[in-house]
């Protein structure tokens, strides 16, 4: 082969590399400004008919409008909301499956000797979506009008008497760790795998008394069937404005409250992540969905995902102390 025959063939080599490399970035660039080109599914790690659920199907009826797609909710319950968060980690980082995460995560990060995870490094931040105070209620028959009553009958049967929550190391399991701890009082703890089980029994009397979030007891405290004693945030909520908090009620100091938001896996690219928060905040900060937030006692936040990451680290390092003091640690 001649010198000039060779010259060409490495020219025309060289010329389909890069037509072909041209072709790849083309596609993918393509592929990414289609995105979504299919339905979006929101991972609940709860059961039906919780706080997170009813926040969950909240957003994706408005964000299927946006977005024009369909956004799926899909519940994926068990041990306190970590094997939902697991799955989402598992999951391809292309923006079609997305964590509808929670307080719960930064508090299992030190309650769980060994996650298949880590929820700061694994999943990225999207936006929180809402706050909700947690209220504590006891079944309407329970023989007690306030908290100093509760406290009193608990302190006569010790052991006794029980709470419910949405699972070991959820933030209701801590909240009652606290509240016995601070109380000097015994209560049983009996976890579920989310609040639609949980108030089914604490209505029909199986459970005593439960830290729940407002959400998913509000109709049922304004129905009389449950009776709310106090709220665990530091300030009262809207929604139930005539109940004190806890530290109003004289738990000086008692301040933990449950907020909810949405993330991805790690490596989903940024300019989708971008556009989900976009996306996202918009909808949050609407007139129509502050007012449905509103109605279930939640407090709307809508943040930038720099500020949602930094909230979690620090809720992370808040119940990590809080954690270690009360020695929860579930193997």
């Amino acid at each position: 082969m001649n010198p000039n025959q060779t010259f060409r063939n490495i020219h025309r080599r060289t010329l389909l590399q890069a037509l072909a490399l041209g072709a790849s970035v083309l596609s993918h660039g393509a592929f990414a400004q289609a995105w979504p080109s299919k339905p979006v599914t929101l991972v609940v790690p709860f059961p039906a008919g919780g706080t997170t659920d009813v926040l969950a199907r909240a957003l994706a009826e408005k964000l299927a409008l946006s977005l024009g797609q369909a956004v799926i909710v899909e519940s994926k319950p068990g041990a306190g909301a970590t094997l939902g968060a697991d799955y989402v980690v598992k999951s391809k980082p292309d923006g079609y499956t997305l964590l509808v995460g929670a307080v719960h995560h930064t508090i299992a990060s030190s309650v769980y000797k060994k996650l298949p995870y880590d929820f700061q490094k694994d999943l990225s931040p999207i936006t929180s979506i809402a706050l909700v105070p947690n209220v504590l209620v006891i079944n309407a028959a329970t023989p007690a009008k306030n908290l100093a009553e509760l406290v009193t009958l608990l302190k006569a049967n010790p052991g006794k008497m029980n709470y419910g929550s949405n699972g070991n190391g959820t933030a209701q399991h801590l909240i009652g760790t606290q509240f016995e701890n601070m109380t000097a009082t015994d209560i049983a703890h009996i976890p579920y795998k989310g609040s639609g089980p949980l108030a089914t029994d604490l209505l029909g009397g199986q459970i005593t008394m439960s830290f729940d979030t407002i959400t998913p007891v509000l109709q049922h405290i304004k129905a009389g069937k449950l009776r709310a004693l106090a709220v665990t945030t530091a300030k009262r909520s809207s929604a139930l404005p005539e109940v004190p908090t806890l530290d109003e009620a004289g738990l000086k100091g008692f301040n933990i409250g449950t907020w909810f938001g949405v993330l991805a896996p790690a490596a989903t690219p940024k300019d989708i992540t971008a556009r989900l928060n976009t996306e996202m905040v918009k909808i949050i900060h609407s007139p129509e969905f502050r007012k449905r937030m509103e109605e279930i006692g939640a407090e709307p936040i809508g943040n930038s995902q720099d500020q949602m990451a930094q909230q979690i680290k620090g809720e992370t390092e808040k119940f990590a102390k809080l954690v270690k003091d009360a020695k929860v640690v579930i193997e």
